[in-house]
């Protein structure tokens, strides 16, 4: 189980540091930063698929959907900027 909890947060980690690079970078599209509003919004929301007050399960929709959320974001993006930022994490 930790392994997977440590590979989870690996995954997660370089994908919200894949979207911090395409926030910044001149290219990207102004539905990105709506998108991560968005999911600002949703993460410090009182209103959630699961409430936050149900033990155990009201954290785990947010631990679900914010990161398919991201990696759908990241999957969207322009080819060129995808190319940059990927470039970006290596260098």
């Amino acid at each position: 189980m930790w392994k997977r909890l440590a590979m989870l947060w690996a995954l997660v980690r370089g994908d919200a540091r894949r979207l911090w690079l395409a926030l910044r970078h001149p290219q990207s599209p102004g539905w990105l930063k709506l998108a991560v509003v968005g999911m600002v919004i949703y993460l410090i929301s009182p209103i959630d698929l699961l409430p936050d007050f149900i033990p155990v399960l009201g954290i785990v929709d947010d631990l679900v959907l914010l990161p398919l959320a991201i990696r759908f974001v990241l999957d969207r993006l322009p080819d060129g900027v995808r190319a940059d930022i990927g470039h970006g994490l290596r260098g």
